[in-house]
């Protein structure tokens, strides 16, 4: 399957926000080459106030040149701490590896676009596909038609982006097993699109134990410089502050 595109519904109608602490997220939908489309599983909470996401667009932040060039080199340090991120393998061979996971797994790859520098190729209820990242005015986002582009959420790294559309669907579908009313029937998806759900990376190798504390500790602190651990510790902690 070939790359795809992502475009944003009606940020009036359909563009909702899931909020979680000062997480935000707006809705966000992948065109596939068969004219389906993918879109996150969300539950619409909030109407999100388009005019305002599109007053900050139009007027991009202005990067310095040596700020940008730190920024990206630590987005990209990041992650390769990650353990998710598999280099310069092709399209081919990360459906390949994708086929035989679970729906949701996902990896991140560089891309094979000379105009874009990453792909986050995900497991589907279609099978395996791809989604461009772009590197825009200091921002990484996924790749979209210009009209969509100011209602789609952007952020610092490619990790952080990831982590943000992962979480989201964990908590909607933990918000789904604590639902009280078993007999509500799921909402229907419409017949061109799919969903799309990012649950599980796939590593290229085993995470080392100090990777996976580290994790650990992240998902149940948010300020580590009140824990009672060395110095040293809370430099390994801050290296890659990320839950995922």
């Amino acid at each position: 399957m070939g790359h795809t595109q992502c475009v944003s519904k009606s940020a009036e109608s359909d563009a909702f926000v899931a909020r979680s602490g000062s997480w935000r997220l707006d809705e966000l939908c992948i065109e596939l080459s068969r004219t389906r489309a993918i879109n996150p599983d969300l539950i619409p909470e909030k109407l999100d106030p388009g005019v305002r996401v599109q007053a900050r667009r139009l007027e991009p932040d202005v990067v310095d040149p040596a700020e940008e060039v730190q920024r990206l080199k630590d987005a990209m340090t990041h992650l390769q701490e990650s353990g998710w991120y598999w280099g310069s393998i092709t399209a081919a061979e990360a459906k390949e590896l994708l086929s035989k996971t679970l729906e949701g797994s996902f990896l991140v790859r560089d891309s094979s676009n000379p105009n874009y520098h990453l792909t986050l190729s995900v497991k589907t209820e279609l099978g395996p596909t791809h989604l461009r990242i772009e590197y825009m005015n200091g921002q990484f986002g996924f790749d979209s038609v210009v009209m969509a582009r100011p209602h789609l959420r952007q952020f610092k790294g490619a990790v952080e982006l990831v982590q943000y559309y992962t979480l989201a669907y964990r908590r909607q579908a933990a918000l789904r097993e604590l639902s009280t009313d078993r007999r509500t029937p799921p909402t229907a998806t419409p017949e061109n699109t799919m969903k799309l759900r990012l649950n599980k990376p796939l590593y290229k190798a085993p995470p080392s134990l100090q990777h996976l504390c580290r994790i650990v500790i992240n998902q149940h602190s948010r300020d580590h410089r009140h824990l009672p651990l060395p110095e040293m510790l809370k430099e390994i902690l801050r290296e890659y502050p990320f839950v995922l």
